[in-house]
């Protein structure tokens, strides 16, 4: 349904006032066109949010004469996306993301062939959900053709117009769903939407790892995505990017887990993945075909395949140990999965032992190989071998020997090797 396209006017934000938006927002209107602020910007001040750090812009003049308008007014324009409209105008440091009217020609469920227009019902017709479709001008007036301001405020994720031909533009748009009703919604999903994801679950194997990856981490990182994921499992959307389903106890620690998080302020979308995929042997990790960056990929296997008892059981030397030899975040990670697993909630012990782990820094370990070979071992493996040696020693002692303790204990080393040698 199209209601009365100038729905109500929202107080003009502080973000709307910066000298960078004004700049950008004279320049593209200095020859009498219109541009509006759209998506993220305007959806999340309609819900109090006062971080706006993406600001997206429509307007109908295409991209040669976006580009001209803000050079004209001594703008940075980088035509990042001339083949969907989009140019990225840098002010100040500040990026802006500027795109033409647009109405599909062609789709085929990945990509879309467009045409630009200078209608913005147009362009709203082909958005994905009622709240990303709601634009707003510089003066606080807002565009909102499919009432998506009223469905932000009741929690209702709607796609626009009919959900099966949305998702049949874009499968993309299944998992785009449940990311923004973990963000966004608080009622019982949309019917037609989730028959829609439904019915098309099994295209998502069609999108490339990557498309999917940046949604997967996106939906994860919502402040509570257990209802969404649980939506989504019995969808089959999770067993078609996964390949796999979590069960009911798996749901339950990731509830662990995520309270947890909460309280201890460090929410983390990897550390949710690894707990989902917890219960998989290790050596079948099914995220491979999602293309994580060589580190993430490390940190996620990294928690899949340990067994460390990391727990408030350990003592201080234990502990620090771990940290010193593999990092705070891994033993952070560690802890957490295990705290899920062991279904302990709000338990105190748990959460003061996570905070003194992220509170404790390792120290650098005081002496190097040219020390061991002013005590007299000849450069070579043995030097490292007596350092080895030496620095397991100062673990041991969590950490508390001077320099001096420690070069003494390294001459009674070099003293043993020598030794040994002269046999």
């Amino acid at each position: 349904m199209i209601v009365d396209p100038i729905t109500s006017k929202i107080p003009v934000q502080a973000w709307m006032e910066k000298p960078s938006t004004q700049t950008v927002m004279n320049a593209l209107q200095s020859d009498g066109r219109d541009a509006r602020f759209v998506g993220g910007c305007v959806r999340d001040s309609l819900i109090g949010r006062s971080e706006i750090s993406n600001i997206d812009i429509a307007t109908p003049i295409e991209p040669d004469g976006v580009i001209a308008l803000l050079e004209q007014a001594g703008l940075r324009a980088i035509p990042t996306g001339l083949e969907h409209g989009t140019i990225t105008a840098v002010f100040e440091g500040e990026i802006f993301e500027i795109t033409t009217l647009r109405r599909d020609i062609d789709t085929d469920g990945r990509h879309a062939k467009i045409a630009f227009s200078d209608n913005w019902l147009t362009d709203a017709q082909r958005r994905d959900f009622t709240i990303n479709a709601i634009y707003c001008d510089v003066k606080g007036a807002l565009y909102d053709p499919f009432g998506g301001s009223k469905d932000l405020k009741s929690g209702k994720v709607r796609f626009v117009g009919n959900a099966e031909k949305r998702i049949s533009e874009d499968f993309l748009r299944i998992l785009r769903f449940f990311r923004f009703y973990a963000h966004f919604g608080s009622n019982t999903p949309d019917a037609e939407a989730i028959s829609a994801c439904t019915k098309s679950a099994g295209k998502l194997k069609t999108l490339s790892g990557d498309r999917i990856r940046s949604e997967l981490i996106k939906w994860l990182a919502a402040h509570s995505p257990i209802e969404s994921l649980k939506h989504g499992t019995s969808c089959g959307v999770i067993a078609n990017i996964l390949n796999f389903s979590p069960d009911t106890s798996t749901f339950s620690k990731l509830e662990t887990l995520v309270s947890a998080e909460h309280s201890l302020r460090i929410p983390d979308p990897v550390r949710r993945l690894a707990l989902l995929m917890s219960h998989i042997n290790p050596s079948k990790n099914t995220s491979q075909h999602l293309n994580f960056p060589r580190k993430t990929k490390r940190r996620l296997e990294a928690m899949l395949a340990s067994t460390a008892d990391i727990s408030p059981t350990l003592d201080d030397t234990a502990v620090h140990r771990e940290i010193y030899r593999l990092g705070v975040e891994y033993v952070v990670d560690v802890a957490l999965m295990n705290w899920a697993q062991s279904a302990a909630q709000d338990d105190v012990t748990w959460k003061t032992f996570i905070d003194s782990v992220t509170h404790w820094r390792a120290p650098q370990f005081p002496i190097s190989g040219q020390d061991i070979v002013d005590l007299g071992i000849p450069p070579g493996h043995q030097v490292g071998q007596v350092l080895n040696e030496v620095e397991e020693w100062w673990i041991a002692g969590n950490f508390q020997s001077t320099r001096a303790k420690i070069l003494s204990e390294a001459g009674a080393v070099v003293t043993k090797y020598k030794g040994a040698t002269d046999q």
